[in-house]
């Protein structure tokens, strides 16, 4: 199979010959089955996500679709105090893209969910004409168990300190980068990481940590906003704490825009009661993932505002974007 013809997404010997390829690299017990659907032994309160990934280039500095479509569900079970165990996998993909292409997105699908050390145990594949799917579309749903419990966008409280696990706007920047053709003495790439391991770090802390949110579309302001809405409160940052590496904040510089507002795949957001604040940061330091980690304001009474102390002494309130600044960005 050099290309994916439409046969392949007819039901017979041609599609049996792509699953089988899809069976080779994502092969577990509850998935070599083969049924219509997984069946699943799961104990306690779950959270179930799902996503899909449109992203423009399917490849990109750090990653690719592939990783992508496992990680970011992956972080969406993080961000609720999950930890991550079963991955659905559901493939559209347009008539003429390259089997090779498709081999290694798959290869990097399994190489993430092993590193993660859940399974994909379900999916679905469909082909459609040339021109109807740019090349080729992911949907992931996930399941995980509650490792830590009461984690809510409507829970945080005044008083709580807001940490982000590292450098704001790197995912937006690769691609941004990449799309423009700019380039700089340093590559820029993306943060696409699992953020599971955030799971053990943070669970003695059960019961402190008030909400949590990977900061995707819509960067950090999104989810500031996001959250002082739900909770009713203010939001209070301090722009000198926020991490901002100087590849993104140069292209930002040169291209005009506010990191604050592009994507990230790879840091979570974290509200965490004041009396514990300085011991989660540390946890969460101590692992390479969250190595940048700083904590960047608080919550104060209010009626849902986000709020930013400038570098010059001045105060600017960060509005929720009201568009999408790059379409097609995970």
């Amino acid at each position: 199979m050099g290309i994916i013809e439409l046969k392949h997404g007819g039901g017979g010997k041609a599609t049996s010959e792509l699953i089988s390829m899809f069976s080779r690299y994502f092969s577990n017990e509850i998935l070599n089955g083969m049924e219509d659907a997984a069946l699943l032994k799961i104990n306690g309160d779950i959270a179930f996500t799902t996503d899909s990934f449109v992203i423009k280039p399917y490849k990109f500095p750090g990653g690719d679709i592939g990783k992508l479509s496992v990680c970011g569900t992956i972080n969406d079970l993080v961000a609720r105090g999950a930890k991550p165990a079963f991955l659905s996998a559901a493939f559209i993909i347009e008539e003429g893209f390259s089997v090779e292409d498709l081999e290694g997105i798959v290869s990097s699908m399994a190489d993430s969910a092993g590193a993660a050390g859940i399974k994909i145990v379900t999916g679905d594949t469909k082909v459609v004409e040339r021109g109807h799917a740019d090349g080729i579309y992911i949907n992931t749903a996930g399941i995980g168990n509650i490792a830590i419990s009461g984690v809510s966008a409507h829970n945080v409280r005044s008083g709580d300190k807001v940490i982000i696990t590292g450098g704001i706007g790197e995912h937006g920047a690769a691609i941004l980068s990449v799309r423009e053709g700019i380039s700089f003495n340093t590559d820029i790439n993306s943060d696409c990481a699992d953020l599971s391991p955030f799971i053990e770090i943070l669970s003695p802390f059960a019961g402190k940590i008030h909400a949590m949110r990977d900061a995707t579309r819509g960067g950090l302001a999104a989810v500031l906003n996001e959250i002082a809405a739900a909770s009713g409160v203010d939001v209070k940052i301090h722009e000198e704490d926020i991490p901002v590496k100087d590849e993104v904040a140069g292209l930002c510089d040169v291209l005009g825009l506010d990191p604050m507002v592009l994507a990230n795949e790879g840091k979570l957001v974290i509200f965490v009661d004041s009396d514990v604040s300085d011991k989660v940061l540390d946890a969460v330091k101590s692992i390479p993932l969250g190595a940048d980690a700083a904590m960047i304001g608080e919550a104060t009474a209010g009626d849902g505002m986000v709020i930013m102390d400038t570098a010059y002494s001045t105060e600017r309130i960060i509005d929720m974007p009201y568009g999408e600044l790059l379409p097609r960005i995970c």
